[in-house]
């Protein structure tokens, strides 16, 4: 059992009473009416590459008995219907996998993350994931069509459909989307696909600064209009650990800059020349000082080269040692102030802490971490979230609240917020059976709130 008990990157492990993995919904069904007619809390579980601490037990001390509910075995694609742009998965299905198929039948599943060779689709819905392509096609929140839920009294809620207008009633599937598990358990979607393009650009851009890169940013975007879909933004500090610990990782670039970003422009018109368009847009961005330098990707190798720096800046600062992440999100306007203001901010507080900064700058999603010893942590974490705070911010973008921000979120989300979810989630799971001690506590009933 021990995998399942413990987070990817060994910050919490829980106790459990077993693993139940089931392979249907009803079978899922089945577990949860078990387990709570015993008073026995249920965690539901995916690819268990959360952040957060989301998808694993409390500890033995910390309440009742738990069991783990793993959705791996519910590994099938359901359908996939090229007339309605529509792929139904099952929840354990490994997000990568999905991708391949959608690809293979000549249509884009757009979900983009660095864990998508372990993520699975359960998971995703239950956390609202971003992912890199946000900017053009948005979160998964609005790619979701329908869901298959298991609800806390152990039936099934099946709202598995594949329109795009719907108004008879409330948008029930928004509820689960981001709940994290604790309103039910996800156990199939109908996602969005949308045509293959015919020609994709990826470009690593040198950038004096995050303020030109947001500059850059709304530039492209008024010269390539949609057709930009992916905009990184990533410090030095973090290709510098990269390099540390790939190998075979290179820098594009034979002199450092102090920012780059990673850009993906792509069609779906088979007459467009992406590149003619992108290297004029670049030579225009050099003339008004908002790009240093420019590397354009060759061949598809080259370009999977270019993302994996990219993508593994996450694996690289976890084995540098223990640092505070901080999954912020604040708007688009307010990302140079952020990062002008926070290293200072943090430094003021732990002197001896190294920040780094990467992340999806197009929606205004940012990874600020803080390699620091983990005693610095809270204070730390005060410090960046009472900025982003003062920013119009929010304290966590797409990784969720889990375990490891709740008591956060107590502090920072607003009384009457916090309420409306505390009710909602009394209402759906009165006994707090799902994924107890995650995203926000459920006070006990008073008479006055019956």
């Amino acid at each position: 059992m021990a995998p399942y008990l413990v987070d990817w990157r060994s910050r919490y492990r829980g106790t459990a009473l077993g693993v139940v993995e089931p392979s249907t919904a009803d079978e899922v069904a089945v577990a949860v009416r078990i387990a709570s007619a015993h008073g026995v809390k249920v965690v539901p579980q995916g690819g268990n590459t959360g952040l957060v601490g989301g998808g694993v037990p409390l500890t033995k001390h910390e309440g009742s008995q738990q069991i783990v509910v793993s959705l791996r075995r519910l590994n099938r694609i359901r359908d996939l219907d090229l007339l309605d742009n529509v792929i139904v998965v099952e929840a354990g299905v490994i997000l990568q996998n999905a991708q391949a198929a959608a690809r293979t039948a000549g249509r884009l599943l757009p979900i983009s993350l660095a864990a998508e060779g372990s993520a699975q689709i359960g998971g995703i819905v239950s956390t609202n994931a971003g992912g890199t392509n946000v900017l053009r096609f948005g979160s998964t929140r609005e790619l979701v069509l329908g869901l298959e839920v298991i609800l806390a009294d152990g039936s099934i809620w099946n709202g598995l459909q594949r329109l795009r207008k719907n108004n008879a009633g409330y948008d029930l599937k928004q509820l689960f989307i981001g709940s994290e598990g604790t309103l039910g358990i996800v156990t199939a979607a109908a996602i969005k696909l949308f045509p293959l393009p015919h020609s994709c650009v990826t470009t690593f851009i040198a950038v004096p600064s995050p303020a030109a890169a947001v500059r850059l940013l709304r530039y492209l975007q008024s010269e390539l209009g949609d057709s930009l879909t992916a905009f990184e933004l990533i410090e030095r500090v973090c290709l510098d650990l990269v390099f540390g610990v790939v190998e075979e990782a290179r820098d594009p670039f034979e002199q450092s800059y102090p920012w780059y970003v990673l850009a993906e422009v792509s069609a779906t018109v088979k007459e467009v020349v992406l590149d003619d368009i992108v290297e004029r847009s670049l030579a225009s961005a050099f003339e008004i000082g908002i790009a240093m330098d420019a590397v354009l990707a060759q061949s598809e190798k080259q370009r999977v080269e270019l993302w994996r720096l990219r993508d593994e800046i996450t694996e690289a600062e976890r084995r540098h040692g223990p640092s505070a992440k901080h999954d912020i999100s604040i708007p688009v306007s307010r990302i140079s102030d952020f990062l002008a203001r926070a290293p200072a901010t943090v430094r003021t507080h732990v002197p001896h802490a190294r920040p780094i900064a990467f992340g999806h700058v197009g929606d205004g999603n940012i990874h600020f971490n803080v390699l620091a010893p983990a005693e610095d942590a809270d204070c730390i974490n005060r410090a960046v979230y009472d900025l982003v705070t003062t920013l119009g911010g929010s304290i966590s973008a797409e990784h969720g609240i889990g375990q490891s921000k709740i008591e956060l979120l107590a502090h920072y989300k607003d009384r009457t917020s916090l309420s409306l979810m505390q009710r909602v989630r009394r209402a759906l799971d009165p006994s707090t059976t799902f994924n107890p001690g995650k995203l926000v506590h459920v006070p006990p009933v008073r008479g006055s709130d019956l």
